[in-house]
């Protein structure tokens, strides 16, 4: 396996799903991070940095449609964004490997793993951050409110750059995958099945206004392994402000995987 390398710029998997921030071809175990809605494979940067020195090597998934794909058409639902990404995945985690996620990250972290585990390989561990455990009912509609509407609740989720969001030009770069990314997330319907057989560490926001401590508790009824929540200062984005602690918990969490 190989990557190639932009001049500036992260080394990128040959299948263009994967960004690796900081190559470590020998680490003793890889985590997939997958971003929020509307996010980047950048928003792992500092938590690859991060880990590292600890032989966790962060390989943060790039979804089309924005920063190096922006010429990419969108992808508009869960499975079939799990579908595209799972040959890539499979490629690079031959050896130990945990999944990451984060808002809808979290939703496509767990249906990634659902499938691997199907397929005789489990990940390690599962991290399922900033989102509503799937067996809790939902109603999301935010990807239908008018442009100015969308912009003002994705600021005051607070994981948006305030000075992106004054940019028209920038702007307009942004907002088509904020939306096709709500949709999604709005799109997205549990099936049931047996509970996954791997443990998981649930992070949440105590003061994140889409997800309570009891939504993400429920993640324990769809996965069987044990079942750890951690409830953070912060709100939707209190990734952003506990990037040590989250590693100590990450680290810890594979120790016995590598």
């Amino acid at each position: 396996m190989t990557a190639s390398t932009t001049a500036r710029g992260p080394a990128i998997t040959p299948g263009g799903w994967l960004r690796r921030y900081r190559p470590a071809d020998a680490a003793a175990v890889r985590l997939v991070c997958f971003p929020h809605a509307g996010g980047s494979a950048s928003a792992y940067l500092r938590l690859a940095a991060a880990l590292a020195p600890s032989g966790v090597e962060v390989l943060a998934v790039q979804y089309p449609g924005r920063q190096d794909r922006r010429g990419e058409p969108f992808i508009d639902t869960v499975d079939e964004l799990v579908e595209a990404v799972l040959p890539e995945v499979r490629q690079w985690t031959r050896g130990p490997f945990a999944l990451f996620g984060h808002s809808l990250g979290a939703t496509l972290a767990f249906e990634t793993a659902r499938r691997l585990t199907d397929s005789g390989r489990p990940p390690a561990h599962l991290f399922l951050s900033g989102r509503r455990a799937p067996v809790v009912p939902r109603s999301d509609t935010v990807h239908l409110l008018d442009d100015r509407s969308l912009i003002e609740r994705v600021t005051r989720l607070q994981g948006t750059d305030p000075t992106l969001l004054q940019d028209e030009e920038l702007l307009r770069m942004v907002l088509p995958a904020i939306r096709n990314d709500y949709a999604m997330a709005g799109a997205y319907r549990y099936r049931p099945g047996p509970p996954l057989p791997v443990p998981a560490t649930v992070l949440t926001g105590d003061a994140d206004p889409n997800v309570t401590p009891e939504d993400a508790r429920r993640w324990s009824e769809v996965v069987a392994g044990p079942c750890e929540l951690n409830v953070l200062p912060g709100g939707h984005f209190f990734l952003n402000d506990h990037t040590a602690g989250i590693c100590s918990l990450i680290e810890e969490a594979l120790a016995d995987a590598r």
